[in-house]
């Protein structure tokens, strides 16, 4: 593979990552703003999987402890590991570039 193929790769590796990370500090942010005041209840991040529940014909939120002990601690872990091989990635960059 070519020096400038290998660039143009890492290029929207890079881009795709960081608009990977943007996208989990904003869930991080709306996750941690429905746990504290209960703001983004309906939001579709935290919509089920399968079947929504319902009570009296209304859609329920998410439990705000699943919110704190399970949602908010993947989403923190996948970030955490993005933004290590964003920095792998930065740093093979460094070592390989011709100076």
């Amino acid at each position: 593979m070519s020096t400038r193929r290998r660039q143009k790769n890492n290029e929207a590796a890079r881009a795709d990552l960081i608009r990977r990370i943007t996208k989990f500090e904003e869930a991080i942010t709306k996750g941690n703003e429905y746990w504290a005041s209960g703001d983004h209840a309906h939001w579709r991040g935290f919509g089920p999987l399968f079947v929504t529940k319902t009570r009296d014909g209304k859609e329920l939120p998410p439990h705000r402890d699943w919110v704190k002990n399970v949602y908010l601690p993947r989403l923190e872990k996948a970030l955490n590991r993005a933004e290590r091989v964003l920095e792998r990635l930065t740093q093979s960059e460094t070592a390989d570039s011709p100076d």
